[in-house]
């Protein structure tokens, strides 16, 4: 998955189980593994979230995205082609 890619893909309000396995590059089995962690600990906190569904912020995160980076990279590929 490229920067760009990833990009688009975090820009969603709330994230998929196809989407954290896109982000993870994992199998559904360790992406619904990090999908219930992350839905368990906002539940701690007293959240409820619609059936399926992560908040996207939270998947980042979860994840340690760096969003900055990403933009960076996704820039630089651009420079290259123009």
């Amino acid at each position: 998955m490229t920067a760009s890619e990833t990009l688009k893909l975090i820009a969603k309000q709330w994230c998929t189980l196809n989407g954290l396995m896109k982000l993870t590059n994992l199998g559904r089995n360790s992406a619904l593994k990090i999908r219930k962690k992350i839905i368990n600990d906002l539940e701690n906190k007293g959240r409820k979230l619609p059936c399926g569904l992560i908040l996207m912020c939270e998947v980042i995160n979860k994840l340690n995205i760096n969003i900055n980076y990403l933009q960076n990279i996704t820039r630089m590929d651009l420079k290259r082609y123009l």
